[in-house]
């Protein structure tokens, strides 16, 4: 199953998930619709039509949805006895950390074990390196900051792209480095308008005649910077917000490979026996953590990308 905010390589997972599943000899299921799906038993048992479509296909097919049901107990019972109507034994979850404490009450209620792989393009998951749409979302926002330094280059503008982020300043400061930006502004990162103004009006002495920004949505400043902008440095001032193109399109070949090596993770870790594991990416290598280190942590910065940014929030 798919809970939580859809990222590209979802599918490209529950495909590998299920056919090495079946390659051990279990019978695979897909849930629809996410916890929402549990509870309203739209189960079906995975065929490969079902399968066939999903290598290339961005956000998830099994669709997602967020479920206040599932926090009463009567409706995780009804969730319950429709997996046993369908004899199955474990779960396994994509998404995020709120999808994953909604299994782990799940596990704590029926004893049904489940394994997690995160996916969101926050890259937020604490534990973990790397969530599963976070390359495919870094390349819509890399594309769009392309076509949209072109625009400003020709008209002597200064642009604000807003990319998704509400806690959590990866894709803006990933984004902002390998774009040349010429700000950036993070929840992580202190930032200094007057220092950005002086650096930028230096800038324009020397013939710089158009400037690109990157904001993380969190920090709400989006509409101020681009005013600022405008007021400061008397030029055109756009503000871009990105918005939800980041969560779509094809999954690139990172994401897509990760996919599998977290999909068969993530099947071994139950085939194991292992009850309640969320399948992480540390230092280039695949391992698993029990859920209870992710939910009573809070996600690490990547200290070298924060050391990047800095000059551009000063």
């Amino acid at each position: 199953m798919t809970s939580g905010g859809d990222s590209a390589g979802m599918n490209p997972a529950v495909k590998c998930a299920a056919e090495y599943s079946a390659s051990l000899g279990y019978e695979p299921f897909l849930v629809y619709n996410g916890l929402k799906g549990l509870i309203d038993n739209e189960i079906k048992r995975a065929s490969t039509v079902d399968l066939s479509e999903m290598m290339h296909r961005g956000g998830t097919l099994l669709r997602s949805s967020r479920s206040e049901r599932f926090f009463d107990y009567k409706y995780r019972k009804i969730a319950h006895d429709n997996l046993e109507k369908h004899g199955i034994s474990m779960l396994l979850v994509i998404g995020g950390d709120g999808s994953f404490r909604a299994l782990h009450q799940f596990y704590n209620d029926f004893q049904i074990p489940f394994a997690g792989i995160p996916a969101t393009i926050d890259n937020d998951i604490p534990g973990t390196d790397y969530c599963l749409g976070v390359d495919t979302a870094l390349n819509m926002i890399r594309q769009n900051v392309d076509s949209i330094r072109d625009t400003a280059h020709s008209f002597n503008r200064a642009f604000v792209i807003e990319a998704m982020g509400r806690h959590c300043g990866y894709l803006a400061m990933a984004s902002a480095v390998t774009s040349g930006a010429d700000i950036c502004i993070v929840p992580e990162l202190e930032y200094d308008l007057n220092s950005i103004g002086d650096r930028l009006k230096q800038k324009q002495s020397e013939g710089n005649n158009f400037f690109i920004g990157i904001v993380a949505e969190g920090c709400n400043v989006s509409d101020y910077l681009t005013r600022w902008l405008k007021d400061s440095l008397h030029m055109d001032a756009r503000l871009t917000i990105l918005g939800h193109i980041q969560r779509g399109g094809s999954p690139t070949v990172r994401d897509r490979l990760m996919a599998y090596k977290f999909a068969t993770a993530a099947v071994d870790s139950l085939h194991r026996g292992e009850p309640s594991n969320i399948i992480t990416y540390q230092s280039g290598s695949f391992g698993r953590i029990p859920i209870n280190e992710v939910t009573d942590s809070k996600p690490h910065s990547d200290k070298a990308l924060l050391e990047l940014c800095k000059p551009l929030c000063h």
